[in-house]
């Protein structure tokens, strides 16, 4: 089955830059547009340093990329948009000719 990439994701990647006072912040910069199609998997509440958190998995279904290309995702990046920001957990190839990546991804909602 081939999947409807009918979403415009950006992944982006984080970088630590320093701030200035002896540490670091986490600063996400876009690596380009990619099309996707997200579908919802399971959900779940876990706690996270004591604040609850509702966590959501998808699967984001992507064009397949060179490895090493930047237009690949890899596990730490992330797919953003107006409405979500997804966290790739996994990346593997979707089909065996090797057209399609699907990326296990989370968002976390606090609440």
């Amino acid at each position: 089955m081939i999947p409807r990439l009918n979403r415009p994701v950006m992944l982006e990647v984080s970088q630590d830059v320093p701030d200035g006072s002896g540490g670091y912040q986490q600063v996400w910069s876009t690596l380009g547009m990619l099309w996707a199609e997200v579908l919802p998997g399971a959900g779940s509440t876990v706690s996270r340093g004591g604040i609850a958190a509702q966590v959501q998995k998808y699967k984001v279904t992507v064009r397949s990329a060179p490895v090493g290309a930047s237009s690949r995702p890899v596990p730490g990046q992330r797919f953003r948009d107006e409405i979500q920001t997804l966290v790739i957990e996994t990346v593997a190839d979707r089909d065996p000719q090797g057209r399609f990546l699907i990326c296990q991804a989370r968002e976390e909602l606090y609440l």
